[in-house]
């Protein structure tokens, strides 16, 4: 007859749930922070209204800066599609995984990832790991011109 053991269970189990600390102070965090100071003051000596107002002040410049950065992150990446579209039919220059160079003609574009992927030569290539970009009439005049 054999033995079986059994997955631990309850606090011993090895399914834990673990917290991701937050690196960044939203206004969440900063009007629940002044919710507390407000609510923990002395009644005797209650908060500076100068004080108050600088801090409601803080939370607001922090809103826009947040803002702000989405904005940025937005136009970067919208700079970075725009960027993309514009290289179907160009002809690329970029380096694979075994630093060999390798030049192609871009025949379409994904906007599925983080970063576009244009297909060079039926290969998936990042948009970040071009190199180098050659406009097909140039490209055309140069095979010409060595073929002559």
């Amino acid at each position: 007859m054999a033995a079986t053991a059994a997955a631990p269970t309850g606090m011993y189990s090895s399914t834990t749930t673990t917290r991701t600390p937050n690196q960044s102070m939203d206004s969440e965090v900063f009007m629940s922070l002044l919710v507390t100071q407000l609510q923990n003051q002395d009644p005797s000596a209650p908060m500076d209204t100068n004080e108050m107002i600088a801090q409601t002040t803080q939370l607001a410049m922090m809103e826009k800066l947040t803002e702000m950065a989405t904005a940025s992150e937005e136009g970067f990446s919208l700079q970075m599609r725009t960027s993309a579209a514009a290289l179907v039919g160009e002809t690329v220059t970029y380096t694979d995984a075994d630093g060999v160079e390798i030049t192609g003609l871009v025949s379409s574009v994904s906007f599925a990832g983080p970063v576009p992927t244009v297909t060079v030569n039926g290969e998936p290539v990042a948009l970040d790991v071009i190199s180098g970009v050659t406009s097909a009439v140039a490209a055309d005049a140069a095979e010409a011109t060595t073929a002559a």
